[in-house]
């Protein structure tokens, strides 16, 4: 099955009319899409009791990513509240259980920051994250250069599939090291992951004081560039069970509507979805 949705339900105004209100937005979020990419994870490990209304909030055929929490792929920068690396992980391992317990979990996204680059001692921490994830199905996303470059890409597909990673592929400018090519290839039969984050190059580079936050997914595809994503698309099908298609070009508000254009364009028509409340007029 192919599974389109957003990075997060929050930011996405253009879904919501009529007065939605916050606590209501994923269940009306919902109605329009069969996953979501959890964010808030990324940022604190969340209680369980977050979990538990998620699953509440959403049809049973629902998927959500969860994104890593970021002292697990290296981005936290300070002190950390958490005694070990073991504890840590098994505090965010334990918070989705909801998810796992309702078969709402798709996978765990693990997306490594930009100095994450491809040498031994990172290879041996990814083995390690595997390890601390147990069963639990876990996404793999590189944002350095090295990992694809000619010398190692078979290499780093080769060690995805043994240790049974999900392949994060990639939408994104091609804006030096600090980016990966998009490789189309399929390293664990279950599932597939592609990322769309924009193309806007020059936003994807962090000028120093911050505003790319508000402009690196400033992006808004053309109806030609996600016709080109339809054969590949088909193509990943051949190879996964499920294919899941997150757009995460959301700093313009343009992630639902791209994600609506490839829904026709891949002429896909959901069921299970959330009932959507009619307008009274």
């Amino acid at each position: 099955m192919i599974y389109i949705g957003l990075t997060g339900w929050g930011d996405h105004e253009d879904l919501y009319t009529g007065g939605v209100r916050p606590h209501e937005k994923l269940y009306t979020y919902g109605s329009h899409f069969p996953t979501v990419e959890v964010d808030s994870s990324f940022y604190a490990v969340q209680s369980t009791r977050n979990y538990e209304k998620r699953v509440q909030d959403t049809p049973s055929s629902f998927r959500f990513i969860v994104k890593a929490y970021q002292g697990i792929t290296g981005h936290q920068r300070g002190e950390d509240s958490f005694a070990s690396k073991e504890e840590m992980f098994s505090a965010f391992v334990d918070s989705i259980r909801p998810l796992v317990d309702a078969g709402k979990l798709a996978f765990v996204l693990c997306q490594f920051p930009p100095w994450f680059d491809c040498k031994k001692e990172n290879v041996c921490y990814l083995r390690f994250c595997k390890e601390q994830l147990g069963d639990l199905p876990a996404a793999l996303e590189f944002r350095h250069q090295s990992w694809f470059t000619t010398a190692y890409r078979q290499q780093t597909l080769n060690f995805m599939k043994e240790e049974g990673w999900i392949h994060g592929i990639c939408d994104e400018p091609q804006a030096g090291e600090g980016s990966v090519p998009t490789v189309l290839e399929v390293t664990n039969p279950q599932a597939a992951l592609v990322r769309f984050h924009g193309r806007n190059v020059k936003g994807w580079m962090d000028p120093g004081d911050g505003s790319w936050r508000d402009v690196r997914y400033l992006y808004r595809y053309s109806l030609d560039e996600l016709q080109e994503w339809v054969a590949w698309i088909r193509e990943l099908e051949q190879h996964a069970k499920d294919v899941y298609l997150i757009f995460n070009n959301n700093s313009g508000g343009d992630a639902a509507a791209n994600a609506k254009q490839l829904i026709e364009l891949l002429e896909i028509e959901y069921t299970g979805l959330t009932p959507r409340q009619l307008d009274l007029f």
